[in-house]
């Protein structure tokens, strides 16, 4: 199984972001000084995709206007010699070949993957969500693309839970293949920690094949009359092998006021003009 494309959600409201949210999409929020828009297409394209369609909501170009060329700010940046910021600029440019596709309501994420359907055709594709972002030596959508490769099926990233989280996610029924792999036969969206069938949630990484469209396209709207993804899944695992991965790495959900402000710390930390400064704040901070 070969995967050159990959499918960008983002079509969302941003509510769990509000007000910031209001006029900005969440994808363009930053991490440090990176939209999370770009941190998600850079693991894309370290992963080897080369196209990526983005579902975008009527009139929300900017997610993908980010890719697009500045020739005025790159000017005013070579004339004042300011090379080294040039260079990161310009860096976001076309990283990858960007097509979108419209979502014009909100109908959940399955209605919305659907909207890719003439854009990816008939290939195995990617799905990532710019709510999660990764910090992993070896990018967690590649980690994905290993497996989907190597045992010729669909597969979509896993992370243990505390209990406490476990109503937040969706959950699966697991099989160990081996280290980090599982079979999956079932999952559970959101249950109470009492119902749950394991502590592996699901996070925003899929390697999916197009055998999942009409399943999506016949799929019933569920809870607040949204086209699950999950629903879909459950239908493919009934056809045909659907593995889980417990990636390697971290992970930061955006969504999260929490997990958004920790992003802000793990990926500073990162950087070595920012980390001394940091630290010496979180160690002040910590002691109040």
């Amino acid at each position: 199984m070969k995967v050159r494309k990959a499918v960008i959600v983002a079509a969302g409201m941003g509510t769990r972001m509000l007000p910031a949210s209001k006029v900005i999409p969440k994808e363009i929020l930053p991490v440090v000084d990176k939209p999370a828009i770009q941190i998600v297409v850079e693991e894309a394209v370290a992963s080897g995709i080369e196209e990526i369609v983005v579902v975008i909501s009527p009139g929300r170009t900017t997610v993908v206007d980010h890719f697009d060329p500045a020739p005025e700010l790159e000017r005013h940046l070579e004339e004042r010699g300011k090379h080294d910021v040039l260079a990161m600029v310009r860096s976001t440019n076309n990283p990858a070949r960007f097509t979108t596709a419209q979502q014009m309501e909100p109908l959940g994420l399955g209605h919305a993957v659907l909207q890719a359907r003439e854009a990816v055709d008939d290939e195995p594709f990617a799905v990532m969500l710019p709510d999660d972002i990764f910090d992993s030596k070896r990018p967690c959508l590649r980690q994905l693309l290993d497996v989907a490769e190597s045992e010729d099926a669909p597969v979509v990233a896993l992370l243990k839970v505390a209990r406490s989280e476990i109503p937040k996610y969706g959950i699966v029924v697991a099989k160990p293949v081996r280290p980090r792999l599982y079979e999956l036969s079932g999952m559970v969206e959101k249950p109470p920690v009492e119902k749950a069938p394991s502590d592996l949630a699901i996070m925003g990484r899929y390697v999916l094949t197009p055998d999942i469209f009409p399943l999506l396209a016949d799929g019933k709207p569920g809870a607040g009359g949204e086209i699950q993804l999950t629903d879909a899944l459950l239908e493919l695992a009934k056809r045909r092998k659907l593995y889980g991965y417990e990636f390697e790495g971290a992970r930061y959900d955006l969504g999260d006021k929490a997990g958004f402000i920790a992003a802000q710390v793990g990926f500073g930390l990162k950087r070595p003009e920012l980390a001394d400064s940091l630290r010496a704040y979180l160690k002040s901070a910590l002691k109040l």
